[in-house]
């Protein structure tokens, strides 16, 4: 039915739309590291509307600061690749849209080293309500790889949050 998606990235998908919509569930996103494909994965299957409110792709340091509002403490303390700013991300995409879930990555894709952190360095975030689950991961393989290897990690991880949720 949907040829030029991995079987992978569909199963989470169609798991994320259905705890989505079987809890009438709200959800958004603020991406960096993943470039809109965690928003492009959700609204592949028809039906996200019914849950999805906005996704917003900041990819600058300046680009967090004056669209989400993340703290230049944050991100002087610990850096743009840090669980801090995975967290507040989150925080504040959920905050701003008014959605009960919301779900952030930020990372380094490569090739380089960024703020001498090493390249497949990701953390997503989930926040609910004020509580805020935050996963590093450590993923190798070419930058198109790591992202999308990213954003089928941020989805598992929101459902999996959701999941446990009772």
């Amino acid at each position: 039915m949907y040829p030029h998606m991995k079987k992978e990235a569909l199963e989470v998908i169609q798991k994320v739309h259905s705890l989505c919509r079987e809890k009438k569930i709200r959800l958004s996103a603020a991406e960096s590291c993943t470039g809109g494909l965690i928003s492009h994965y959700i609204t592949y299957l028809p039906g996200a509307s019914s849950f999805f409110e906005a996704g917003v792709v900041t990819y600058s340091s300046e680009a967090k600061q004056e669209i989400l509002g993340i703290s230049s403490d944050t991100l002087s303390a610990h850096g743009v690749i840090s669980r801090e700013t995975a967290q507040e991300m989150a925080e504040k995409i959920r905050l701003m849209t008014r959605t009960d879930y919301a779900v952030s990555t930020t990372g380094n894709l490569g090739p380089d080293l960024l703020e001498n952190k090493d390249r497949g360095l990701i953390y997503v975030a989930v926040s609910r309500y004020g509580n805020c689950s935050v996963k590093e991961l450590r993923l190798t393989g070419e930058r198109e790889e790591i992202k999308e290897q990213a954003a089928i990690a941020a989805l598992r991880f929101l459902a999996d949050n959701v999941s446990n949720v009772l």
